[in-house]
């Protein structure tokens, strides 16, 4: 078990929530040393084991942080209806690179980034797995989820974990229950089967050209481009669910960009209701839902 380094009580101005929060060292790679928080809800019974939320930030793989208005807004609907909520920081290799996340970085090197990711989130949450008595987490009921790049990440390490590392038996106790993405996409639809079909709740916008709500490119990049990669969005992944018969939530945003990938808090109780009847109750629901854009300065 690794050492915490911080405990603090939180209330913040925008939830009545109380919670607690406990910061983690889970891995130390190179020179990044990655921590992730545990926010618990503060009446948690000694005896309790809840269903746990592991959060992965956005940001191109180049910014962000665990922190953010996004971060709290999820642990915040995650304690509120039961569940640990759990955010994590990981590698941003793009990060001062001259190509960032774009079309002029090449389709090797956003696969590679993937994998990277992948692994990170893997670690995460085999150090969840590994101290869930101690974090009062139940193992069977453990949700990847995350916004943008984490949304990314969040499917990949949910249904394309053998295609981005060939060593999975390395990870072979970690299995999750669902999926929460916030304009996400994966790489490769056909990896999405009956056989690894779990319930996924995904918000995404119709005119995100930088991760594509159906099938297009990824960053709407030209064919000739370096970066050009085709990638799935929610329109694409929710109808595979749906010939699978499996569980989905879909919150379609008329009209939106990659805006979409920010998490407003009255958009998440519907998240919430979706995961406590499909991952809490084994319910099948197959789910649309259309919003309009939010303001950007939520």
């Amino acid at each position: 078990m690794k050492q915490i380094y911080t405990v603090i009580i939180i209330l913040t101005c925008f939830t009545s929530i109380a919670q607690t929060m406990k910061t983690y060292t889970y891995a130390t790679k190179g020179l990044d040393t990655l921590k992730l928080d545990v926010y618990t809800p503060e009446n948690v019974k000694p005896t309790d084991s809840l269903p746990v939320i592991i959060w992965m930030h956005g940001g191109g793989f180049s910014g962000g942080g665990r922190n953010g208005i996004d971060e709290f807004n999820i642990v915040k609907a995650a304690n509120k209806n039961g569940y640990i909520g759990v955010s994590i920081s990981y590698r941003l290799l793009r990060k001062g690179t001259k190509t960032g996340f774009g079309c002029n970085c090449s389709k090797e090197d956003k696969l590679f980034t993937f994998n990277q990711a992948v692994i990170d989130f893997l670690d995460a949450t085999n150090f969840v797995y590994q101290n869930s008595n101690m974090l009062q987490v139940d193992t069977s009921k453990m949700i990847a989820a995350g916004s943008s790049a984490g949304a990314e990440t969040a499917l990949h390490v949910a249904f394309m974990k053998r295609f981005f590392i060939p060593n999975v038996d390395s990870y072979k106790n970690i299995k999750y229950a669902g999926v929460i993405g916030f304009s996400g996409a994966i790489a490769d639809i056909d990896y999405l089967t009956s056989e690894n079909a779990i319930p996924v709740a995904l918000t995404h916008g119709t005119k995100d050209y930088a991760v594509p709500f159906g099938t297009a490119p990824h960053q709407n990049c030209n064919p000739k481009k370096p970066g050009y990669i085709t990638l799935h969005g929610a329109k694409t992944i929710t109808q595979k669910l749906e010939q699978l018969n499996s569980s989905y939530y879909l919150n379609i945003v008329n009209e939106g960009n990659h805006d979409a990938a920010n998490v407003h808090p009255e958009d998440l109780d519907d998240v919430f209701y979706f995961l406590n009847k499909t991952v809490l109750n084994n319910e099948i629901i197959q789910t649309k839902k259309f919003t309009l854009p939010k303001p950007t300065n939520y």
